[in-house]
């Protein structure tokens, strides 16, 4: 990671603790924590993604949207949220930020009319797998790859995966300073062979 970078993230850090004073873009308040729960935890999942279009659904505050594109300037991010305050704070740290590869979207992942499908979708925030992939598996490409950032293991919910996805890949998460479970799952549609 080259030092512009670094820059941009630590001046993304400030910005998210000036307007969480606020806003209340999240409920941790501490700095250092802020750097580990939400910088350090949305990074640990860069060496994974793939694609050239990413979107990040659920995206709050801009995690782990924002990190992702400070980190890797050469794919597109689109940043969506329901919540005003939550997508007022991301553009105006794209702009404080100059993030040229990052869009700023508000609405409903379910009602929202894209001009064009993603190679990746992210979510850090998303209550259940089957919802993740049922409300944004038609923003995919074909061969798409979802990224689910999960806390343990989530057995119950991939025994509820809907028809037509598969786990392509799991990974334990190591976060430096936190002391919790992380789990990255990758998960994509099942080609469905043509039988003559």
């Amino acid at each position: 990671m080259g030092r512009s970078q670094q820059e941009k993230l630590q001046g993304y850090l400030q910005l998210l603790q000036r307007w969480n004073k606020v806003y209340n873009l999240t409920a941790v308040r501490d700095p250092a924590q802020m750097q580990v729960l939400h910088i350090d935890d949305s990074l640990s999942i860069a060496p994974y993604l793939q694609g050239e279009t990413c979107l990040d659904v659920g995206s709050g505050a801009g995690l782990p949207g924002i990190p992702l594109a400070i980190v890797q300037p050469e794919r597109q991010f689109t940043l969506l949220d329901t919540n005003g305050k939550k997508t007022r704070f991301m553009q105006q740290a794209v702009l404080e930020l100059g993030l040229q590869n990052v869009a700023v979207i508000q609405a409903r992942v379910e009602s929202w009319q894209p001009s064009a499908c993603f190679d990746a979708v992210i979510s850090r925030a998303f209550a259940s797998l089957n919802d993740f992939v049922t409300f944004t598996g038609k923003h995919a490409c074909e061969n798409a790859i979802l990224y689910a950032m999960k806390g343990r293991y989530p057995l119950s919910e991939l025994a509820a995966l809907p028809e037509g996805w598969k786990v392509r890949a799991q990974h334990s998460l190591h976060v430096p300073g936190l002391d919790a479970e992380r789990h990255l799952l990758e998960l994509q549609r099942e080609l469905v062979r043509v039988t003559s």
